[in-house]
């Protein structure tokens, strides 16, 4: 009888151990898929804080007024603003309908830290007058001229 529920209480070590041991992994794997799909927002003032290039990051703020300029059918440049500093998007791809002159717009894409712009496959544009990302709303409130 001892014999039996000696390889009874290994057998459930072993058990707990192996679940224990797949949770780890599992937490792991989540924890580093997060960090590698974590992507920052930067407004054009906070932009000269980039120390990697190749990184993806978002940056937002204001499209500045006459500024967008469009080069052929999937390439546009234009400038955001945060009525501090701004920075110059090329974006590359079909524009947003909702695409126009002093509306707020996320860009995702890669910052070249040699020419000062910002290289973008992907924008984010308000979809009405009450919705801004609170990021963009918070720098633009803050900064604001009076």
């Amino acid at each position: 009888m001892l014999v039996k529920k000696n390889n009874y209480q290994k057998q459930r070590f072993l058990f707990i151990g192996a679940i224990f041991l797949i949770s780890l992994f599992s937490i792991f794997f989540i924890v580093t898929n997060f960090r590698n799909n974590i992507v920052f927002f930067f407004s054009p003032s906070e932009i000269s804080q980039i120390k990697n290039s190749k990184k993806i990051i978002r940056v937002g703020g204001m499209i500045k007024e006459n500024s967008v300029k469009k080069i052929d059918a999937l390439n546009t440049i234009f400038i955001i603003t945060d009525y501090q500093n701004d920075l110059i998007i090329n974006y590359r791809g079909i524009l947003p309908d909702l695409f126009r002159d002093k509306q707020g717009v996320v860009a995702k894409g890669k910052f070249d830290i040699n020419e000062y712009k910002f290289y973008s496959e992907e924008l984010l544009v308000k979809h009405d007058e009450n919705y801004m990302p609170p990021e963009v709303a918070r720098d633009l409130h803050m900064k604001m001229p009076k």
